[in-house]
C-alpha cells in the first residue's frame, strides 16, 4: 500500500488540450516593513470555496503599454489573506496555466495545497490580461446545453474564430506574456509588496520565467510546476510529447499482471481501432452518459485522439484507458463517450481560446518550421492534424511583437523549485532539466507515477512551503515523493485490482 498524503485536485491543462510558475532569505519582518503604501484598495469580499480573510479588487493598466494611452483593463485580483496577525512581507504569487486560464478560476482548487504557506504569507490571484474578469478574450462554440452529437461535432473554427475576433474590445496582439508580466509588476507594486514568490504550473511556468528575466530583483523564490520554457515550439511538440506518454501507459500495462492478462493484445488492438477511424468515422446511436438520451454520433479519429491525449493529462483517468480501447476495439464506444464526456465538461471549459491563440500565434507558432511537421508528428497517434488545425488559426490570428533575445532560455539566480509529472503528456521532465540548466539556484523533482501537474500530490505541498520559507531547495529532502505511483488499472468498472 502506498501512503499518500492528503491531496486535492486542480485543473491543469497546457493549451485547450494544453496547455494550465514561479534571493533572499525571508527576515521575518511584518507587514509594517513594506516599502510603500498600497496604491489599490482591496475590500474584503466572498469567492467560492475560499475560506478565511479574503479581498477583493481590480487594477487599471493600459492595454498598449508602451504608447500609455487608450483602452484600459482593470484586472481582476482575488487576495488569500495571510492567517497569521503579523504575516511575513513577500506572498505567494499564483500563475495560471492554459495559456487561458484566470488564477481566481483556478483559487478554489489550488489554494489547499498552499495551506501551509497561507499561514504566514498571503497567496495572491491575478487574472492575466485576456482572462478571467481581465477583459476575457473569450470563444466558446459551443452552447452550455449541448447535446453529445454537438459537443463532438468538429466545427468551422476559422469562422467561429474569426467571429469572435470581430467582436473583442481588445487588441489580441497586445495579450503576449512579456506584456502581461509587466502587469504583473505593476501589480505587485501597487499592492505594495516590496518582493514576492512566484508559482506558475504549465503555462504559468512561462510566464513565470519571463517575469524573473524582466522583474527578477523582485522575486524571492519561484516554484515552476510542469515546464513549458519561451523557446517550446506549440503545438508541434504536442504530438510526440503525447506519445511519450501512450507509450509509458502501454508499458506499464505490459508490466502490470493484472492488466496484462486482461488486455494482452492492447497495443495491436489500439492500432488497428485507429486505422479504422483513419479510414471512416465510426456512426452510431449513443445514450448520453449523463442524460441516457439516446442521440446520433459521428467519432472520427481526430476527435478519438484528442480525448484520449486528454486523458493521458490525469492518471486517475488514464487509468481507465486500457479497458476503454479494448471496448472501443471491440465496438462498445460508451466507455469512451462517457470520458470524452468529462473532459468536455472539464479543464476544457474555463479556457479563454482568444488569449490562448494571441500567446500561441505570436511565442510559439512562428519557430515551427513546415519541414519539422512530418519528421515531429510521424508515427504518433496524434499525427499532424492537430499541428496543422493551430498553425490554420495563426495564419489569421493578429500576432504581437516580443522583445528582442525572447526565444532565449531564462537565465537567473532567484531560487526555483522545478517539479515534474514523469507521465506528464504535454511538458516532461526533460523540459524541466532543460530549464534547470540556466537556472543557477534551483533544483528539480520528478515526482512518479503523476501526469501533468504535481503540486497537489502527495508530499509536494509540504515541499514547496519548506522550499518558501528557507528560500532555498539545497536543504530539501525530496525523498518523501519517490514512493509515489500510477494508480492501479481498471480491469473492469467495479474498480482497480488493487
Amino acid at each position: 500500500m502506498i501512503r499518500r498524503e492528503p491531496t486535492s485536485s486542480w485543473p491543469a491543462p497546457l493549451g485547450l488540450a494544453l496547455l494550465t510558475g514561479l534571493a533572499l532569505v525571508a527576515t521575518g519582518c511584518q507587514r509594517k516593513s513594506q516599502t510603500a503604501a498600497p496604491k489599490v484598495v482591496l475590500e474584503s469580499c466572498r469567492e467560492s470555496g475560499l475560506e478565511g480573510d479574503v479581498t477583493c479588487g481590480t487594477y487599471e493598466v493600459y492595454e498598449d503599454r508602451a504608447a500609455r494611452t487608450g483602452r484600459k483593463i482593470a484586472l481582476n485580483i482575488v487576495v488569500a489573506k495571510a492567517l497569521a496577525p503579523s504575516p511575513q512581507p513577500d506572498p505567494l504569487f499564483v500563475l495560471a496555466g492554459g495559456p487561458g486560464q484566470a488564477a481566481t478560476e483556478i483559487a478554489e482548487q489550488i489554494l489547499p495545497a498552499f495551506a501551509r504557506v497561507r499561514r504566514q504569507r498571503d497567496v495572491v490571484f491575478v487574472d492575466q490580461r485576456g482572462t478571467g474578469k481581465s477583459n476575457p478574450l473569450d470563444c466558446d462554440p459551443q452552447r452550455p446545453d449541448a447535446g453529445l452529437a454537438e459537443q463532438l461535432e468538429e466545427i468551422d473554427q476559422i469562422a467561429e474564430l474569426k467571429r469572435c475576433l470581430a467582436g473583442y474590445d481588445a487588441d489580441p496582439r497586445l495579450y503576449t506574456t512579456a506584456i502581461a508580466m509587466d502587469d504583473l509588476d505593476e501589480v505587485r507594486d501597487a499592492l505594495g509588496y516590496p518582493k514576492i514568490n512566484l508559482w506558475g504550473g504549465s503555462y504559468g511556468t512561462r510566464a513565470a520565467l519571463v517575469y524573473l528575466r524582466q522583474h527578477g530583483e523582485r522575486a524571492r523564490t519561484a516554484i515552476i510546476d510542469g515546464v513549458a520554457p519561451v523557446d517550446l515550439r506549440l503545438p508541434l511538440s504536442f504530438a510526440k510529447d503525447g506519445q511519450r506518454a501512450l507509450d509509458l501507459l502501454l508499458a506499464h500495462c505490459e508490466q502490470d499482471p493484472a492488466c496484462q492478462k486482461a488486455f494482452p493484445q492492447l497495443r495491436p488492438e489500439l492500432q488497428a481501432l485507429l486505422a479504422r477511424l483513419q479510414q471512416q468515422p465510426v456512426e452510431l446511436t449513443a445514450e448520453h452518459p449523463l442524460t441516457g438520451a439516446p442521440e446520433p454520433v459521428k467519432i472520427s479519429h481526430k476527435q478519438f485522439t484528442s480525448n484520449l491525449r486528454g486523458l493521458l493529462y490525469v492518471p486517475e483517468a488514464a487509468s481507465l484507458m486500457p479497458l476503454t480501447i479494448s471496448r472501443a476495439s471491440a465496438g462498445d464506444f460508451a466507455p469512451y463517450l462517457a470520458q470524452a464526456t468529462m473532459l468536455s465538461g472539464g479543464f476544457q471549459k474555463g479556457m479563454s481560446v482568444g488569449m490562448f491563440f494571441s500567446i500561441i500565434c505570436a511565442e510559439d507558432a512562428p519557430l515551427v518550421k513546415e519541414e519539422d511537421i512530418a519528421q515531429q508528428t510521424a508515427g504518433t497517434f496524434l499525427g499532424d492534424v492537430f499541428t496543422r488545425e493551430i498553425l490554420e488559426v495563426c495564419q489569421i490570428w493578429p500576432r504581437g511583437f516580443l522583445p528582442e533575445g525572447y526565444h532565449q532560455p531564462v537565465q537567473s539566480a532567484v531560487p526555483t523549485f522545478i517539479l515534474s509529472g514523469e507521465l506528464d503528456p504535454v511538458t516532461p521532465p526533460a523540459y524541466g532539466e532543460a530549464t534547470r540548466q540556466h537556472l543557477s539556484n534551483s533544483r528539480h523533482l520528478v515526482v512518479p507515477g503523476v501526469g501533468h501537474g504535481v503540486t497537489s500530490q502527495g508530499c509536494v505541498p509540504r515541499l514547496i512551503s519548506e522550499f518558501i520559507a528557507q528560500g532555498s531547495a539545497e536543504k530539501l529532502d525530496l525523498s518523501c515523493a519517490e514512493s509515489l505511483q500510477r494508480p492501479p488499472f481498471f480491469i473492469t468498472f467495479a474498480g482497480p485490482t488493487r
